[in-house]
């Protein structure tokens, strides 16, 4: 009894896993950048005093820093293996992983430097900020875009099954 117990319960723990939501937000303003699997971890990009970039996870209570552009300490093994075959992906795998992602905000604040380009472009923000998200022109020195978009594991994972 206690055996079904426990199985039951790590099977609703993997299903439950499957619909925790991934998000991926991006505000080039603030300086906000981060990925996370809500209630879970996450892992976000930050400036750092001493290096130029600087990755913080966390994960539960636990939390972690990486340097990605210090140089590595370890030294390198060099080993030879045959050449793997690469798997590719095919062009419509990929359009449907893309297509699985729900954007919930998107916002952008864009002035290109020339004022031509503006003018040519403005039509184009007026469009697409009618039917896709908050799109603007500016001419005004100002860039920003805002971006929060979602997945699921379940989705992702039925993106790669289905054809």
């Amino acid at each position: 009894m206690v055996l079904w117990i426990i199985i039951v319960t790590l099977v609703l723990l993997i299903v439950g896993l499957l619909f925790v939501p991934i998000q991926i937000y991006v505000d080039t303003a603030d300086a906000t950048y981060f990925v996370s699997l809500q209630g879970l971890a996450k892992a976000s990009l930050e400036s750092d005093n001493k290096e130029i970039l600087r990755i913080r996870l966390k994960v539960f209570f636990y939390e972690h820093f990486f340097y990605p552009l210090r140089k590595s300490t370890k030294p390198k093994k060099i080993e030879d293996k045959p050449a793997k075959k690469k798997r590719r992906m095919s062009g419509r795998t990929m359009l449907r992983l893309v297509r699985s992602f729900k954007v919930q905000k998107l916002r952008l604040d864009m002035d290109t430097g020339d004022y031509v380009v503006n003018a040519k472009l403005y039509p184009v923000f007026i469009l697409l900020d009618r039917y896709v998200g908050r799109f603007n022109i500016n001419f005004q020195d100002r860039n920003r875009l805002v971006m929060d978009v979602r997945n699921t594991p379940y989705r992702l994972i039925k993106s790669f099954i289905n054809h």
